[in-house]
């Protein structure tokens, strides 16, 4: 039976692209994510796929959206939790405690509501697997950055505790943690980076550079086919796991 896979914040960067990866393997998809315009265009790309809009940030629209994702895919075998924002890029002490509220509600808080509406679901399936988006910055301290930095490490702490609680299930949880990843929201780091310290684009994103082995931004559809591998029966015995896709990094 094909697989039934719902993806949060799915039309667009790395979202779009477990789309495109799941659905080439055969995967019934449902993706919502905020953009409407984005929605239509990845619903032009992918035939048979099931979108939705939804506000990650508003527990009612969660509420709504994950019953309805599974009664259109017929239920739930693989849940990816790829919602989140970047934040701004600021010193703790300069920080604005409502933008604070608002990466962790969408970062972290989304996940959990998320999480706890389709474990009911996911129970019923022979080969279920959660699969949540964490971040080099959920492996170290990231200066400028603390929401996006919490909310990471805590995305963390959160699916390893689902591993733990869910494994008599069958049910596997698992962390990607990708590094500087090739596409806009990069960019904007780097360029709120460069703006905070008053250095160049250029020496900032040659300082991310030197940090890792190969020197390279993360190519997208390379986390994505890491994700269809990890919900893939090849990985039943993968489960609490936090698997880097970095090009070996080794701070942020």
């Amino acid at each position: 039976m094909a697989q039934r896979v719902l993806i949060t914040a799915g039309a667009a960067g790395i979202g779009r692209e477990f789309a495109h990866a799941f659905a080439a393997n055969g995967a019934r998809v449902f993706v919502c994510d905020i953009d409407e315009r984005a929605l239509a265009r990845i619903g032009e790309e992918i035939p048979g796929l099931i979108t939705r809009r939804c506000d990650l940030s508003l527990r009612s629209e969660i509420e709504r959206m994950v019953p309805e994702a599974v009664a259109a895919l017929g239920g739930l075998d693989v849940l990816i939790n790829n919602g989140g924002i970047a934040g701004m890029t600021l010193p703790v002490e300069q920080y604005p405690p409502d933008d604070w509220d608002k990466v962790i509600a969408v970062n972290l808080t989304a996940m959990f509501d998320v999480t706890r509406l389709a474990i009911p679901h996911l129970k019923q399936s022979p080969a279920a697997s959660i699969i949540n988006m964490s971040s080099i910055a959920g492996r170290y301290g990231f200066p400028n950055r603390s929401p996006y930095a919490a909310s990471k490490w805590g995305v963390i702490g959160f699916t390893k505790t689902l591993a733990m609680e869910l494994g008599a299930w069958g049910i596997r949880a698992n962390a990607i943690a990708p590094g500087a990843v090739a596409g806009e929201r990069i960019e904007r780091v780097f360029a709120g980076r460069a703006q905070l310290s008053g250095r160049s684009l250029e020496e900032v994103r040659a300082e991310a550079m030197a940090q890792q082995s190969i020197k390279g931004t993360i190519d997208p559809r390379d986390i994505a086919q890491l994700a269809v591998f990890l919900a893939s029966d090849a990985a039943k015995s993968i489960s609490g796991q936090v698997i880097p896709i970095d090009n070996d990094r080794q701070r942020a």
